[in-house]
């Protein structure tokens, strides 16, 4: 992905293979475009309003419609996180679930504590882009990740 823009798209046209019940983790270096790439999910999920980081809220929800669906989508920053001990007190399992959508930036910081992601992006900086490296982990991610190459 060559710049912001290109990233935002990225992201939008992501966001049209998913679905409720999946979570998508991303990793990557501060400033890799974890936060960019979520706005073009959001985008692409048809939400319209501004999106804000979660860097210190550490969960931002909304609430938008999928397949004709309503769908809870939380966007978590857990780069605050000291420990993952922090995940468990926060009270942030009971939003994964299968009517919901979680993407979250920095899993890494709840540890073992979080539940597993069905897909991993890994966002990096590539000369004055950026580079991504989709993983399914699940059935249902496999077929997010298959929609999404199709498309």
């Amino acid at each position: 992905m060559r710049d912001e823009q290109a990233t935002l798209n990225a992201g939008a046209d992501f966001g049209l293979c998913l679905q409720a019940g999946v979570n998508v983790y991303l990793h990557g270096n501060l400033g890799a475009g974890k936060t960019t790439f979520t706005r073009g999910v959001l985008r692409g999920l048809g939400f319209s309003g501004k999106v804000k980081s979660p860097t210190y809220t550490l969960v931002e929800p909304y609430q938008l419609m999928i397949n004709q669906e309503t769908v809870d989508f939380y966007h978590f920053d857990l780069y605050r996180f000291a420990d993952e001990e922090e995940w468990e007190a926060a009270g942030f399992r009971e939003y994964f679930n299968p009517q919901s959508l979680c993407l979250v930036e920095w899993p890494d910081k709840a540890g073992s504590l979080i539940p597993s992601a069905d897909i991993d992006i890994y966002l990096n900086l590539a000369g004055k882009g950026r580079s991504a490296r989709l993983s399914a982990n699940t059935r249902l991610g496999k077929q997010c990740l298959e929609r999404f190459i199709a498309a």
